[in-house]
């Protein structure tokens, strides 16, 4: 075993599980409390920003390319898209929740979940988008 290994590689990873277990907390309770899709997004990319930091660009490189980011950052628009597009379709304004079949007390949650866990996805592929994009030149 690699001292190196020791020193850096335990912190980084145990740094690195907190900041997912915070920003899925944060993507959870953003409807209720400060925080929501952005900052999520903001807190995920950086655990793969710090990751790049402690084990090199082409290890990140090599477990999420470029193209598969563009593609989940289009994904996480197509969610928040999507949920207006499925209002209008029931005769709703864009974004309105409540023409939304469901139960009335779901209506609100769901939209929201839904168009905050959009706005993550697209947050984390595009920071990571704009770093990959930095770091290559």
């Amino acid at each position: 075993m690699n001292i190196k290994n020791i020193t850096i590689g335990f912190p980084s990873r145990l740094i690195g599980q907190i900041l997912v277990i915070f920003a899925l907390y944060v993507q959870t309770h953003g409807d209720y409390s400060p925080g929501g899709g952005f900052q999520a997004g903001a807190l995920l990319a950086s655990n793969f920003i710090l990751y790049s930091f402690i084990y090199g660009y082409e290890k990140l490189i090599s477990i999420i390319s470029i193209e598969a980011l563009k593609n989940i950052s289009a994904f996480g628009v197509l969610l928040y898209i999507g949920v207006g597009i499925y209002c209008l379709i029931y005769s709703g304004n864009f974004l309105q929740y409540d023409s939304i079949p469901l139960n009335v007390l779901i209506k609100q949650a769901t939209g929201i979940t839904i168009i905050e866990l959009g706005v993550g996805i697209t947050v984390t592929a595009s920071m990571l988008l704009i770093y990959l994009s930095l770091k290559s030149d």
